[in-house]
């Protein structure tokens, strides 16, 4: 049944290709007018670029001044589509790093991982931008097999590696249980292992970071999701590297993150803290020289950088030379300050700018050369746009900044407004959301999707989707983002709320953002639908088995369902922080937010699709066959049950501009028929 049900979908719903809106998807993830983000690596910018004559893209560079201009020209070092063509594999791009051998170095030698059809599991091979070529065999050229991994340089001819060479090399999750020490010329079986973890670990990893005359080498075992132990030692910047002594753990909570800013530790809190120079809430950024963290751990006279409130919390930061600039979420509304070190404490540069319905986003050219940024500004209803500016001088959040790029409108968004409501949620929780409508509002309502994700500390913010306005919004339907618990918009707090146990409280928080709207008039339940994708799937499908009343379509993307075995599966054991273990007690709750085993026989279902992808080796493509198949056998609702594959795609669903915009064409023309009856 299951291997025709793909066919079957489009035969229902029609071909995807022969949509109105399949053309205009197309035209806009192919569009020629994106703004191409940059990083600066010496006199370069480098840019990852996709479109219509290149859907799986190009690498490529140009310089500063050229970038300024409104049509630069770029110098293509890697072709991706033309690599797959040579090679005969359906290559996807998967990153760069470089070389980093201080700021007066021009090394050329960059790692780039390429994955088949779009999987997380990727191969390494070397690059080098100067000769723009592959580093080839005679030259000894680093170039690993597909594995869930990683790999950075420790020194110009050194890798510090974690792969996978067999079943005592990775942990129960899939991911590198050992970092290895691979030499230049080395055969990666021989490369010496230099740290280890344990199997029940969801990973290790080991890199080299530098930070001014700064450079540090770390090593990191993540005992579950969310925590972790961590090692450290200081580099020098220039000559050999030692051997593999001198590394100290730092002594911080395992559920706090780490960086650096030149040699003072950061310490991002996820639980409350107790140290010496007093108690620090979750969600607080602090910070102390290193060297003294290491000798006296919680002794140590730590600084606050950002301290959260009730609506406050740290989104991120950004180090430049001599500042940080940290992006601030008010209400899930988006700010910026700008800090500095001065007199043993971080003192504001400036006042904070205003909040704002969009997202913020703050890139640095060059933290070892000065203090310009970035600033990369987008929300719902406008188009995103890129600003050069000077952090000494952005008070405010957006003085001196100097318009670089701007992306032209992608849809029609005259008449459309946004505003934010608060639902109550079943224990008296007001849960933010945004409704994105058309001017107006005809009675008997318009049809409603809700998008929300409700895990894993993800939050969702305000940005531009041109898909959402094309297929959405201009078709006269209104857009929601809900902003439930279990996401990061609060902070640590506002996830923790609706983790393990409590992950209930996600799905009540849907369900009152749903009920606000229909008592709102902005929808009836049957124009409301809501949509979701991975933990946003096990969220969607909860809201199709406990509240099939309250919807009249729902859409499930590369969702889990089966909470009984998602930790047996790919990479479900590295979840289990987030979930629970389905194998202890924690199936008495876990068994109640299973929606494959919570499938009613004699429930009426509303329409759902089911999308995933056969190379998704991330969430196992098993959850949503297994689910249509029980729909489809136990229920009266089969003739609402569809079901769309993608042959490959990995777990964001598709692999390229066609791919998605088949997809999404499939998609939004579900959504609109199912709630408009058109």
């Amino acid at each position: 049944m299951l291997s025709c049900c793909s066919q079957e979908t489009v035969e229902r719903l029609g071909e995807p290709e022969q949509s109105k809106l399949h053309p205009r998807l197309l035209s806009i993830y192919n569009s020629k007018e994106k703004i191409p983000y940059a990083a600066k690596r010496g006199e370069h910018f480098y840019n990852f670029w996709q479109d219509a004559e290149n859907p799986r893209g190009l690498w490529r560079r140009t310089t500063e001044e050229e970038y300024a201009k409104s049509d630069p020209e770029w110098e293509v070092l890697l072709d991706i589509d033309q690599l797959g063509k040579d090679e005969g594999v359906s290559w996807v791009w998967g990153g760069s790093t470089p070389l980093d051998e201080g700021p007066s170095v021009r090394s050329g030698r960059v790692l780039i991982s390429l994955s088949r059809g779009g999987a997380d599991a990727t191969v390494t091979r070397e690059f080098d931008t100067i000769k723009k070529a592959w580093v080839g065999e005679e030259e000894q050229g680093f170039s690993a097999p597909e594995a869930k991994g990683g790999a950075s340089y420790r020194s110009r001819d050194e890798l510090l590696i974690g792969t996978d060479l067999g079943p005592d090399t990775v942990t129960d999750s899939g991911y590198p249980r050992q970092i290895r020490l691979w030499k230049r010329g080395e055969p990666l079986e021989s490369a010496k292992v230099v740290f280890e973890g344990e199997a029940s670990d969801v990973s290790v990893s080991g890199y080299v970071s530098r930070h001014g005359e700064h450079r540090f080498e770390w090593r990191t075992r993540a005992t579950s999701f969310y925590t972790s132990r961590k090692w450290v030692r200081a580099l020098p910047l220039g000559g050999p590297t030692p051997d593999e002594e001198g590394f100290v753990e730092v002594p911080v909570q395992e559920s706090a993150s780490t960086s650096m800013f030149g040699a003072e530790l950061l310490v991002l809190l996820r639980d409350e803290w107790a140290t010496a120079a007093g108690a620090f809430p979750a969600g607080a950024l602090l910070s102390a020289p290193l060297e003294e963290v290491l000798r006296l751990g919680a002794d140590a006279a730590f600084k606050v950088v950002f301290a959260p409130t009730a609506s406050r919390s740290l989104q991120n930061w950004s180090r430049t030379k001599n500042f940080l600039v940290v992006t601030v979420l008010d209400n899930v509304c988006t700010r910026l300050q700008v800090l500095r070190l001065d007199g043993g404490a971080w003192q504001p540069v400036g006042g904070e700018g205003p909040a704002e319905i969009a997202t913020l986003g703050v890139g640095v050219l060059d933290a070892d050369e000065g203090d310009r940024l970035w600033v990369q500004k987008s929300s719902y209803l406008s188009p995103p746009e890129l600003s050069l500016g000077d952090a000494a001088s952005l008070s405010g959040g957006s003085a001196a900044l100097r318009e670089v790029k701007r992306l032209p409108a992608q849809f029609d968004a005259a008449g459309c407004d946004v505003r934010q409501g608060f639902a109550t949620s079943s224990d008296g929780t007001k849960v933010p959301y945004f409704v994105v409508s058309p001017a107006g509002a005809p009675s008997g309502g318009r049809p409603t999707v809700i998008e929300a994700y409700g895990g894993f500390e993800v939050p969702l913010l305000p940005g531009y989707r041109a898909d959402v306005g094309a297929g959405w919004l201009e078709k006269g339907g209104v857009y929601v983002v809900a902003n439930l618990r279990g996401g990061g918009e609060f902070g640590p707090e506002w996830h923790k709320a609706a983790q393990r146990e409590r992950r209930q409280r996600a799905y009540e928080d849907l369900f009152a953002v749903s009920e606000a709207l229909i008592s709102d008039g902005v929808c009836s339940a049957k124009q409301l639908a809501v949509k979701g994708g991975s933990n946003g799937g096990l969220l969607v499908g909860n809201a199709l088995v406990q509240r099939p009343d309250l919807y009249g379509a729902i859409l499930c993307a590369v969702p889990l369902l089966d909470m009984q075995r998602y930790h047996k599966l790919l990479a479900g054991a590295s979840w289990v922080a987030e979930y629970g273990d389905p194998d202890s007690s924690d199936w008495e709750y876990l068994k109640k937010i299973s929606p494959y085993h919570n499938v009613d026989p004699k429930a009426k279902y509303p329409p759902v699709l089911f999308t995933t992808s056969t190379r998704d080796d991330r969430v196992h493509p098993g959850h949503a066959r297994k689910m249509v198949k029980r729909l489809i056998d136990k229920t009266e609702s089969a003739g609402n049950v569809y079901y769309y594959e993608n042959i490959e795609g990995g777990h964001g669903g598709a692999a390229d501009s066609k791919q998605r915009a088949y997809v999404g064409a499939l998609s939004y023309d579900f959504l609109w028929r199912m709630l408009s009856g058109k």
